[in-house]
């Protein structure tokens, strides 16, 4: 299997956009399957429309969801920071995305992207592995 670590700042947005990370990693194999991976208890990884408003009512969304206040046990860290916690619940800490002839095949609007409403650690690691020929 191969693999590629990527380092990403989400430090001024909460959700980041790694297709063309994902694409430049996948152009050099044939056809297989890429996962994309979060190894941080915190953060997630989707497959959602960008540019379009979509990720900011994905934000909203989840700020409704997860609110930031002190109802959760896990309350180490910022305020509301047990949110955080329950955030890979709900957006999975990783997709596998199919790839023919080094092209993710992800639809039309479909972009991969990080998503980590951590304010305390906007420092993270992203796994990409590739399964296939």
């Amino acid at each position: 299997m191969d693999t590629d670590l990527l380092d990403v700042d989400t430090s001024k947005r909460r959700i980041v956009d790694l297709t063309d990370a994902v694409r430049s990693f996948c152009g050099s194999r044939r056809s297989g399957l890429c996962n994309v991976f979060v190894p941080h208890a915190t953060a997630g990884v989707a497959i959602i429309e960008t540019g379009a408003g979509s990720d900011d009512d994905l934000l909203d969304t989840l700020e409704r969801l997860l609110p930031r206040d002190d109802r959760y046990r896990h309350s180490h860290g910022s305020p509301g920071h047990g949110a955080d916690h329950v955030l890979p619940a709900i957006i999975s800490p990783s997709v596998t995305v199919p790839v023919a002839d080094g092209e993710p095949l992800l639809g039309t609007w479909q972009s991969v992207v990080l998503v980590d409403l951590n304010r305390d650690n906007p420092k993270r690691k992203v796994r990409l592995s590739f399964l296939g020929e």
